[in-house]
């Protein structure tokens, strides 16, 4: 998994790749806006906190924030709403978005 950790005060990211399952098990069944701490990534990380802010699933669908389940669901998007870019105008779309991290297995 690639965790990408940002400081929005300074710019600076970081890219991750974690294949460790004792350490992602911290950001398993977590809800975005939920705070991890972040001592389980390594020395350099203790006592730093991190917000969870979103995530794709191994389809590239994003995350959501106000859908309260951790499958995929059918959600109908219209201009202006978060996660929909509109192509044409006056067009709506139904779109498949998960909400939660879950475990797969690949």
């Amino acid at each position: 998994m690639k965790l990408n950790i940002a400081y929005p005060a300074t710019g600076c990211q970081k890219l991750l790749k974690i294949d460790d399952e004792k350490i992602l098990s911290l950001f398993y069944d977590k809800r975005i806006g939920a705070e991890v701490p972040a001592d389980r990534l390594g020395d350099e990380w203790k006592g730093y906190i991190l917000k969870i802010s979103g995530g794709n699933d191994l389809q590239g669908f994003c995350m959501m924030q106000g859908v309260l389940t951790n499958t995929r669901v059918r959600l109908l998007f219209a201009k202006g709403m978060p996660n929909y870019r509109e192509r044409r105008t006056g067009v709506r779309k139904e779109e498949v978005r998960q909400r939660m991290y879950r475990r797969l297995s690949a």
